[in-house]
C-alpha cells in the first residue's frame, strides 16, 4: 500500500466564528488534511480530516502522526487489524486516523463494488435526510445577509454564547418566524445557573429542537443532570462524546449526543458511536468541520443511524476541491453523483 497526504486550506464564504471558553475565535480558512491509500492493483482510497485545536490537534500534528505510518501495514481487506496498527503508532490521533480511516474505508467499499453505506450494511434512503445549515457569531448586520441567503434550509444551526447570546435567533425570529432552528453554545457557559439562565431566553423564541454543549465538558455529571432536568430545551452532548467510551458518562446527563468522523477517528469510530448512543436510548446526529465534500460525504454514508444531520461543512466553504453528496434545500442526496462505489466522490 501507498500512502500520499497533503494540507489544504479550506476557505471559509464568510468569517467563521463561535464563542466557547477556549476562543475559538473568528478565521478566513481551516486546514484539513487530505490523504490518499493506494494498493497494488493501483485501486485508491480517499480521506480527509478537519482537526480542531480542542482537541489539542492541528494539521501539523496530523501530518506529524502520518508522516510514522508505515502503508504497508494497512490493508483495504482487514480494516480493524490496520486501526489497531495505528493505535500502536500512537495514542489519541483521532483526526490523523480518521483520514486513514476514510481511505480505508472508501478502499474496501471499492474493491466490493458498494457504496460504504452498502458495504456496511446501512442503506440510503433518499429524500429523508435533512441536514442543519450553520449561522455562526457574527455583527447584526451580517447574520442578516447569511439568514436571508440561508431562506432554502428548512432548519438552522445558530452559534450562541457570544456578548449578546439571543441576538442571532432574535435576527431569524425577525426574517423567519417559524422557521426550525438548533442552537450550539460551544462550551460557553461556566455554571449550570448561567447555563439555564441562557436556555430560558433562548427557549423563549420558540421552536428551538435542542441546544449542544451549553457547558464546558470538564464539568461534572451532577451539574449536568442539575441542567437537564430544568432545561426547557433538550440537551445534546458535543466536546462531552467523543466517542463511545464517553457513553456512560453522558446517557444521564443529556438528551441526545453529536458524533463527528474527526473526534471519533473516522467511520469505524462514529460508526460504534452512534450505535452505542441509539442502543442506550439517546437521540443521534452527526455533525462536521469545516470540510470539503469528501468528509461530508463520508459521514453522509451513516446517515440511517442519526434522527439529525448537521452536515454543512462543504457548504460553508468556496474552494471545494471534491463533488460527492448534494444538498438541495437541506436534502442530502447520492442520486446524481457519478461515482458509484466507495465514497461516491471525485476530485472537482
Amino acid at each position: 500500500m501507498k500512502l500520499r497526504f497533503r494540507p489544504f486550506d479550506l476557505q471559509f464564504a464568510h468569517t467563521w466564528a463561535v464563542s466557547s471558553t477556549i476562543a475559538r475565535g473568528g478565521k478566513n480558512t481551516f486546514g484539513a488534511v487530505f490523504t490518499e491509500l493506494e494498493d497494488d492493483d493501483g485501486l485508491i482510497g480517499y480521506g480527509e480530516t478537519a482537526p480542531s485545536v480542542r482537541y489539542d490537534e492541528t494539521p501539523d500534528t496530523v501530518l506529524r502522526f502520518l508522516a510514522l505510518v508505515d502503508a504497508r501495514r494497512l490493508r483495504f481487506d482487514d480494516i480493524a487489524a490496520s486501526m489497531a496498527y495505528l493505535d500502536e503508532v500512537a495514542p489519541d490521533n483521532f483526526a490523523a486516523k480518521a483520514a486513514l480511516n476514510v481511505a480505508l474505508l472508501d478502499g474496501a467499499a471499492k474493491k466490493a463494488g458498494q457504496p460504504v453505506y452498502d458495504f456496511l450494511k446501512l442503506g440510503f434512503t433518499e429524500g429523508r435526510h435533512l441536514t442543519s445549515f450553520s449561522i455562526g457569531i457574527d455583527r447584526r448586520e451580517m447574520i442578516e445577509k447569511k439568514v436571508r441567503a440561508a431562506e432554502e434550509y428548512p432548519v438552522l444551526k445558530i452559534k450562541t454564547g457570544g456578548p449578546d447570546s439571543v441576538l442571532s435567533l432574535r435576527v431569524v425570529r425577525e426574517i423567519f418566524p417559524h422557521k426550525r432552528v438548533r442552537a450550539d453554545a460551544n462550551e460557553a457557559w461556566l455554571t449550570k445557573e448561567q447555563a439555564l439562565k441562557e436556555i430560558e431566553a433562548l427557549a423563549e423564541f420558540g421552536n428551538i429542537e435542542f441546544i449542544e454543549q451549553p457547558m464546558p465538558a470538564e464539568v461534572p455529571a451532577d451539574a449536568w443532570k442539575w441542567l437537564r432536568a430544568r432545561s426547557p430545551i433538550p440537551l445534546f452532548a458535543d466536546e462531552s462524546y467523543r466517542g463511545a467510551d464517553d457513553l456512560a458518562r453522558c446517557v444521564d446527563c443529556f438528551d441526545g449526543v453529536n458524533v463527528k468522523l474527526v473526534k471519533t477517528g473516522g467511520i469505524t469510530g462514529a460508526l460504534a458511536a452512534l450505535t452505542a448512543a441509539r442502543r442506550a436510548g439517546l437521540k443521534t446526529m452527526l455533525g462536521c468541520m469545516a470540510e470539503s465534500s469528501l468528509s461530508i460525504s463520508a459521514a453522509a454514508h451513516l446517515a440511517e443511524l442519526t434522527d439529525y444531520l448537521d452536515l454543512d461543512g462543504n457548504l460553508l466553504i468556496t474552494n471545494d476541491p471534491y463533488r460527492g453528496v448534494t444538498t438541495r434545500d437541506g436534502i442530502l442526496s447520492f442520486a446524481s453523483v457519478e461515482e458509484p462505489f466507495g465514497l461516491r466522490v471525485r476530485p472537482a
